[in-house]
């Protein structure tokens, strides 16, 4: 039975897990969550009632958390790229640099979207600054931390680039990664060129009207 990925194009934890299969060729069936094929959305939430996704079916086992999925591909569905090191240090690295971004790129990012998603009488102006002082402060201490890394946590493309790659490129939307930022902005690039993010990038251009804060006319 093919691995089954209930996901969405334009979801940036979606295109962290779809990074990883596509870094690897792993084959598996896409089951879009989208209101013109409600199926999906109904068996999701019949597999995990939390109703997040992506969500990797695998065998009758419901994998959920992209990170988990990204770990659970290279245990039972390993390929030629090593996502998570087998060096215990540098596996340790790799898995904090994924918190990183998940924590202090995509969470204060995602305020700021889900803030414009809300009526202007709900909205939380003290909370989205700072969201944004975070992603300053994320920006400023990548700034240093990449200084001579070609990726994330080293010379390899790892589980941290899957990560990095979509909330860097949703974060620059949200909030310009500045020119204060020189190598932020060059390791981004380096995202944009790799061909699995390409990919994934591409399969959601239709989607970018979804945007609130306004997809800009580049990337």
């Amino acid at each position: 039975m093919a691995l089954e990925l209930f996901a969405h194009p334009f979801s940036s934890y979606c295109q962290k897990v779809l990074i990883a299969l596509y870094e690897n060729d792993t084959p598996f069936e896409y089951r879009l969550l989208a209101p013109e094929q409600p199926q999906n959305m109904a068996q999701l939430a019949e597999l995990w009632p939390m109703r997040r996704f992506p969500l990797l079916l695998d065998e009758g086992q419901a994998v959920v958390e992209s990170s988990i999925i990204i770990e659970h591909l290279q245990l039972r569905h390993p390929g030629p790229v090593r996502l998570i090191p087998d060096d215990p240090q540098q596996a340790l690295e790799v898995r904090f640099m994924d918190r990183v971004f998940d924590n202090y790129v995509a969470t204060p990012q995602q305020k700021c979207v889900f803030d414009a998603l809300r009526s202007p009488d709900d909205r939380d102006a003290y909370g989205v600054a700072e969201a944004r002082r975070m992603l300053e402060t994320a920006y400023a201490w990548l700034e240093r931390r990449l200084q001579g890394r070609t990726w994330a946590a080293g010379a390899s493309f790892s589980l941290a680039d899957c990560a990095a790659a979509p909330f860097l490129f949703y974060a620059d939307w949200t909030l310009s990664i500045g020119e204060a930022f020189p190598t932020v902005r060059a390791y981004r690039q380096r995202l944009l060129q790799r061909p699995s993010f390409a990919r994934a990038v591409d399969e959601a251009r239709p989607y970018r009207s979804f945007f609130p804060l306004g997809a800009p006319d580049r990337d």
